[in-house]
């Protein structure tokens, strides 16, 4: 391949990188300059800058803040203790179960292990509607209440992100070397000791990576906590709480688009200061 060869592949995968970034970077383009206009300047030109200002945004923002049907705050707090405690959850849990897996070379762990990886392929939308009563008989069951309630979303995300934290988990476990809790076995360790001393401190990079990507989706997931927790229920994370700027009559278009902006600027912010982590753990997880 000669050099006018190897510009003309460089400026075609340049444009069509560019045409990616452009579609991929659209939606959030219109948020942001949607949020800072007035309803009448959203729905007379949604694609248009006119009408976009700072002081718009900042009232937007205040009026989502202050309003007594959002109620920001608790949802915040809400959408903060359902993704803290699942993340926690997944990272603990699932790397054990990954390292069982890895470890006992059984049909059993096998068997358990394409179970997991099956469950990555069944929408969700094939089983809310089993979700909704199994966990109301559960709930009626153990005498904890699993709808309207921050545990049983809890619970819905462990299950739901299990499959995807333990498969990416099993990857990167199988490349450490089986040697170094053999010493630590001799040496008088627990099995206990050994997942806690050895490999849970080797894991972190792609605990990390895990962590981010659940956190990512958890945060701004919309349908499993409309389902559990209810539009009408006390418990409310911020994308289901954003459902009470539309009514039947009227929808707040300027506070719908502020209150995502809100929603979303914290993930952001996670994904750009730790972008390399993912990367990195995604990768060696998938070569391991």
């Amino acid at each position: 391949m000669n050099r006018e060869e190897r510009t003309s592949v460089k400026v075609v995968k340049f444009v069509v990188a560019l045409l990616i970034a452009i579609y991929v970077l659209l939606p959030f383009y219109l948020l942001v300059v949607n949020a800072c206009k007035a309803p009448m300047a959203i729905t007379s030109d949604p694609v248009s800058t006119a009408g976009a200002s700072l002081s718009q945004l900042a009232q937007n923002i205040k009026d989502v803040v202050n309003n007594v049907h959002f109620e920001f705050w608790y949802a915040f707090g809400s959408s903060v203790i359902i993704t803290v405690v699942s993340l926690v959850l997944l990272a603990l849990f699932g790397s054990m179960a990954a390292w069982v897996i890895c470890r006992n070379k059984t049909k059993w762990s096998t068997a358990i292990y394409f179970i997991f990886i099956a469950s990555m392929i069944i929408p969700f939308q094939a089983v809310m509607l089993a979700l909704i009563s199994t966990f109301r008989d559960a709930g009626n069951f153990v005498g904890i209440a699993m709808l309207r309630s921050i545990p049983g979303t809890i619970f819905a995300y462990c299950g739901f992100g299990g499959a995807m934290t333990v498969f990416i988990l099993v990857g990167f476990i199988k490349g450490i070397p089986y040697e170094l809790e053999e010493a630590a076995s001799i040496d008088g360790c627990a099995p206990e000791a050994v997942f806690f001393r050895i490999i849970f401190p080797l894991l972190k990079p792609v605990i990390v990576t895990v962590t981010i990507l659940n956190g990512m989706w958890i945060w701004n997931d919309y349908l499993l906590p409309s389902l559990l927790l209810g539009s009408s229920s006390e418990v409310k994370t911020l994308p289901v709480a954003i459902q009470s700027f539309v009514g039947s009559f009227v929808v707040q278009w300027n506070l719908i688009l502020a209150a995502a902006l809100l929603t979303v600027t914290p993930m952001i912010i996670v994904f750009l200061f730790a972008q390399k982590q993912i990367i990195a753990g995604m990768v060696d997880g998938a070569i391991k």
